[in-house]
């Protein structure tokens, strides 16, 4: 049998752009040929259907997402600062032209309706996010308090993700995640 003449984490990333601005559903087997470069055959045979390479691209954003998560929070004074600096990160992200939010929120929510394998996989990812940012939390407090400061911040990141399409300004979010996340150190 040949053997796959592409780079697959090039294929992946295109393919994440491509849902990641349309979705699963609103993509195309003839888009994802399109930005891919690749035959559908090729297609078929590396990742097994549309589903197979969607699933992928959710996989290989989530760890991307966690390794600058933990980067970012073992890199700051504290965890405190840390995850400061990284919802900054999220409000800069949200007012962007052609802000797209979060693949994994945005999957999350587009098959919600449906359910499914890839909605319970992209909120698979999202708990692990959560569970990350619980872990970090558990060095400075009780694991209820921790629990729930977690829940309270993915609660934020999701409000920032969505909230960002309404073109609010900065300095409107920055006042809300101030008023729900009281506990942090804020500049």
């Amino acid at each position: 049998m040949a053997r796959a003449q592409f780079n697959r984490d090039d294929i992946i990333d295109k393919s994440i752009e491509l849902f990641w601005q349309k979705g699963f559903s609103a993509s195309s087997m003839q888009q994802v040929v399109k930005t891919t470069g690749l035959k559908p055959g090729s297609i078929y045979l590396a990742f097994g259907n549309k589903e197979g390479l969607f699933r992928e691209a959710l996989e290989r954003y989530a760890r991307k997402s966690v390794t600058h998560i933990r980067k970012m929070l073992d890199t700051a004074p504290s965890f405190g600062e840390g995850i400061c600096t990284f919802l900054e990160e999220r409000i800069e992200d949200s007012t962007r032209e052609n802000y797209c939010s979060c693949f994994l929120v945005k999957t999350r929510l587009e098959l919600a309706a449906e359910g499914g394998e890839l909605h319970e996989y992209a909120s698979a990812k999202l708990d692990e996010i959560e569970e990350l940012f619980q872990s970090y939390l558990e060095k400075e407090f009780d694991p209820t308090v921790s629990r729930q400061r977690a829940v309270s911040i993915m609660l934020h990141i999701f409000g920032l993700r969505v909230y960002g399409y309404q073109q609010h300004s900065a300095d409107r979010m920055r006042q809300g995640l101030r008023e729900g996340l009281p506990w942090l150190p804020w500049a």
